[in-house]
């Protein structure tokens, strides 16, 4: 080999690697590094790991609060009252105190999941759907190309029923009353008050929209006056009392999560002409199937108490309008001006009994709405005692 491709190193011999040689040592070296880690992976103390959390949450949840009260906050925040302690809970998480709806190791929490595992509520027993019925109320939306319905409807014989886009969110209007009604008989029951116990109506709970309570003065009410007014003349004064009554709306919502109803809450006092209350089809069948058939839900004088209000409702010109002759009807209805909607439990004269809601978004107060209520009514009665 020429002189030129050689060179002595402190007597040595060496010569320069070629590329291939060079790529091969740089990938013995990135192996020896990757076992290297592999191997420090290994050594890894899962108690030493959970030290090190366990003083990382003492450092956030002690020490840190600690020191900025009795160090930071005097020396950058100084004031006269060294007695106020500050909370850092409520700094990261403002809202908790006034909208939790769970209390967990004696903190407040908020939580938009239902407890599905630990339901209160028992899920309706469906069986197959009636694909007949079915197409025929498809067929009615047909003719009303304006109205966009919901329909749930369920034998108690067969356990067969109907969706037509049952789970579907849609607002609730006044039908939001029927939780209200089952978490005041809850709260009953639980022994927090009675249905002699008295309310006064003011101005604070007054309000418009249906009802006879906004003419009224400033009286004293039983819990039993309000929750028929509530119920029978959709009474949204007496609702608003109610729902101070059993905590808030909030209480409501919390109330509906232990139930296992992930889709209707409460978010606005009555009147709600926006529409920001909402529930589904299925999950108001839901309810009054377990104000029926649950009976370790509700007692058998709470049930019966609802069925009596609910059995008085004023309004006889959506569902009921559908029936026929001697047929019964437990139920609520809700209007707002883009949602019409009834919810209740058929009995009819040969014993036929079936649950229905039909919630219908609409043009505004457009009358096609109850039409189609009606008339799909009168589809389902027809097929149910046939």
């Amino acid at each position: 080999m020429p002189k030129l491709a050689r060179r002595y190193d402190e007597g040595m011999y060496t010569r320069t690697p070629s590329y291939g040689e060079i790529r091969y040592i740089r990938q013995e070296q990135s192996q020896i590094i990757r076992r290297r880690k592999k191997h420090k992976a290994r050594k890894r103390n899962p108690l030493k790991a959970l030290i090190s959390l366990s003083l990382l949450a003492i450092m956030l949840f002690g020490a840190m609060p600690y020191s900025f009260n009795k160090l930071s906050k005097g020396l950058f925040v100084p004031t006269p009252y060294s007695k106020i302690k500050t909370d850092l809970r409520d700094i990261a998480f403002p809202v908790n105190n006034y909208l939790a709806n769970s209390w967990t190791l004696g903190e407040r929490q908020f939580s938009y999941s239902a407890n599905s595992k630990h339901s209160k509520m028992l899920p309706v027993k469906e069986n197959v759907n009636m694909p007949v019925l079915k197409q025929e109320l498809q067929n009615l939306t047909e003719l009303y190309p304006t109205i966009q319905p919901s329909v749930y409807v369920w034998d108690y014989e067969t356990g067969n029923y109907v969706d037509l886009n049952a789970s579907k969110i849609y607002a609730t209007a006044s039908i939001i009353k029927i939780p209200v009604l089952i978490d005041v008989f809850k709260s009953i029951e639980a022994g927090q008050f009675s249905l002699n116990d008295k309310m006064l109506l003011t101005e604070y709970y007054r309000t418009e929209g249906s009802g006879s309570l906004q003419f009224k003065g400033n009286a004293q009410y039983s819990i039993d006056e309000l929750a028929n007014k509530m119920i029978t003349e959709s009474d949204n004064s007496a609702t608003n009392m109610l729902i101070a009554k059993v905590g808030s709306m909030t209480d409501v919502n919390s109330s509906m999560r232990s139930w296992g109803l992930k889709n209707t809450r409460v978010n606005t006092w009555l009147p709600d002409l926006g529409g920001t209350n909402y529930t589904t089809a299925r999950e108001m069948s839901q309810m009054l199937y377990n104000i029926d058939e649950n009976s370790e839900f509700l007692t058998e004088e709470s049930r019966a108490r609802i069925f009596n209000y609910m059995g008085h409702v004023h309004n006889n010109r959506l569902i009921q309008a559908g029936l026929g002759a001697g047929a019964t009807f437990l139920h609520k209805t809700g209007d707002i001006g883009t949602m019409l909607g009834d919810a209740g439990i058929v009995t009819a004269p040969n014993g036929k009994k079936y649950i229905v809601v039909i919630l219908a978004n609409r043009p505004h107060n457009s009358v096609a709405g109850k039409d189609f209520i009606v008339h799909a009514s009168e589809i389902i009665y027809n097929y149910m005692v046939k």
